[in-house]
């Protein structure tokens, strides 16, 4: 039966799965019930599972047993799914909304986590067809807790015992395309990801009386502006910077200047040039206006996600089997980079790889106007389940294989050789 059709015969088991863990979010990098969740799924399939130390991960390794296939060198597929929540109140009204007051899975890694937890029973079912090892990376803490260094640093990428040879990861998106699109893109996939802290630190007073004072408000909104102003002067516009105040602060009443004003923002950039000009030009920008006004100004600028760029190789590849599975209809490659970011870029830093996207934009929805992931009304549709799970698994299975072929030569060539010496 071919890969699609086992995984649909999945598809209630998937969904059921899915709306478990929705009802149920959990937020960082301590995701118990989750991870029960995760175990319960894995129960009785052949894995060798490890447990997070600092985390509640779960990395799961599947030993491939086709023919020839023995202990040593052989390759290994790595594929990843995220499994936390987000603090967001979910307001989509459906029947399975989170019962966890002020958390809610919008961001759609319920969905990643019952695809990959589908690709587990796939694989297992397929295990003879396996020319390898598959190490499966359920991942917490990718929502601003670098979840993916935790997994990295206590030994994932290595956990079949050799590094893995590739990389995939999933992500599905509650708009941008229509229902079931996987999306793709060689190179720079993802923005970079940094965090602005500014406290502007001023002397408080009678609001009657600002000479008497020190107005941090006044210099906070003249900084919110002047980065705005600094983004379209100081970079290309062909090289894009994407940087939003999300948090602004100050005062309790409105007769009192009050003594500090707090600014909070996200940058996003596309290229490590522009990454680590922001990170200059933003501290002298905001302290030459400080002192301007005779305040002072804490800049903290923290460096969070680098990019997502994935391997174009192995983009190819992933495209050929979305191609192979679902048709040339079903694949979109993106011509210019998400302005989002994700820690998956971690792993692709270390491995070739890629990431791909999916639709779960309800069928009867329009992907154009769509609330968007975050969004307390972003809707995943549980119609994706089925051939995300059948992807992910059959990455594994014909990468594993093309590994294995291109190594037999080579095998074959060092025998030849230890025979004539």
């Amino acid at each position: 039966m071919p890969i699609t059709a086992d995984a649909r015969e999945m598809q209630a088991d998937l969904a059921r799965l899915r709306h478990e863990l929705h009802r149920e979010p959990e937020i960082g990098l301590t995701l118990p019930r989750t991870q029960e969740k995760v175990l319960k799924a894995l129960d009785g399939l052949p894995f060798e599972i490890t447990l997070g130390q600092d985390t509640t991960s779960v990395t799961a390794v599947l030993r491939g047993q086709a023919s020839g296939t023995g202990a040593g060198s052989r390759p290994a597929v790595l594929l990843r799914a995220d499994m936390d929540g987000l603090p967001v109140q979910e307001k989509t009204g459906v029947d399975y909304t989170s019962r966890i007051d002020g958390a809610m899975h919008a961001c759609g890694h319920d969905l990643h986590t019952s695809m990959l937890a589908g690709a587990a029973t796939l694989l297992a079912e397929r295990r003879h067809r396996l020319a390898g090892d598959v190490v499966l990376m359920f991942q917490p803490g990718e929502e601003g807790f670098d979840g993916a260094s935790h997994m990295i640093r206590e030994g994932v990428l290595d956990a079949a015992g050799r590094r893995v040879d590739a990389a995939y990861g999933m992500h599905v998106f509650s708009a941008l395309e229509p229902h079931g699109t996987f999306c793709t893109k060689p190179g720079v996939m993802l923005s970079s990801s940094d965090g602005l802290m500014v406290t502007v630190l001023g002397a408080g007073g009678h609001g009657s009386a600002p000479h008497s004072a020190k107005d941090p408000v006044t210099a906070a909104a003249e900084m919110v502006t002047a980065l705005q102003v600094m983004v379209t002067r100081q970079f290309n516009m062909f090289d894009p910077v994407v940087l939003s105040v999300g948090v602004l602060q100050a005062g309790t009443k409105r007769n009192i200047i009050p003594e500090t004003a707090r600014i909070e923002a996200t940058i996003r950039t596309f290229s490590e040039e522009a990454r680590q000009k922001m990170m200059d030009a933003v501290p002298r920008l905001l302290k030459g206006i400080a002192a301007a006004h005779g305040l002072d100004v804490d800049v903290d600028y923290q460096q969070e996600y680098p990019l997502t760029i994935t391997d174009e190789d192995e983009t190819h590849i992933a495209e050929n089997v979305i191609a192979g599975l679902f048709g040339d209809s079903r694949l979109s490659r993106w011509a210019t980079p998400l302005s989002g970011s994700e820690d998956f870029s971690r792993v692709l830093a270390e491995v070739p790889g890629t990431f791909i996207g999916l639709s779960a934009v309800p069928r009867d929805a329009d992907h154009a106007a769509s609330a968007f992931n975050h969004s307390p009304y972003a809707t995943f549709d549980d119609g994706v389940l089925a051939d995300g799970a059948a992807l992910y698994a059959e990455l594994a299975i014909s990468r594993l294989a093309a590994l294995a072929a291109a190594d037999a030569p080579a095998a074959a060539n060092t025998a030849a050789s230890s025979t004539l010496s």
